[in-house]
């Protein structure tokens, strides 16, 4: 039987779920949202290294991202952020897509990683 960690658990929803080695995050969104769209991915991404980090993990070990964006024309504002962000060396397999976000927010990222 595997244990599962679950960190931060609220009403709907655990801020991130471990199980052996594994870490996945719910979905990460920015607090302040009248960030643009630069600085909102800026603040998820500095969420997610604190939930990693809970987790016993960094983002040099991300599996995968999905990135989901209020405007997708606006991707390059994001992929600033991103870039800045990661090491080269450590990509995660990722995919952005546009979707209707709640008001206010531009960004929505969720990862997995491993420990």
């Amino acid at each position: 039987v595997m244990d599962i960690e679950r960190i931060k658990p609220g009403e709907w929803n655990s801020r991130a779920v471990g199980v052996e080695n594994l870490v996945f995050l719910s979905g990460i969104v920015a607090d302040d949202k009248s960030l643009p769209m630069k600085g909102q991915t800026e603040q998820v991404l500095a969420k997610i290294d604190g939930f990693l980090a809970e987790a016993g993990t960094d983002k040099t070990r991300l599996l995968s991202a999905a990135v989901y964006l209020a405007d997708l024309s606006r991707k390059d504002e994001m992929n600033e952020a991103w870039v800045a962000w990661l090491d080269k060396a450590d990509l995660p397999a990722r995919a952005a897509v546009g979707v209707e976000l709640t008001p206010g927010t531009l960004v929505e990222i969720m990862v997995c990683a491993t420990r």
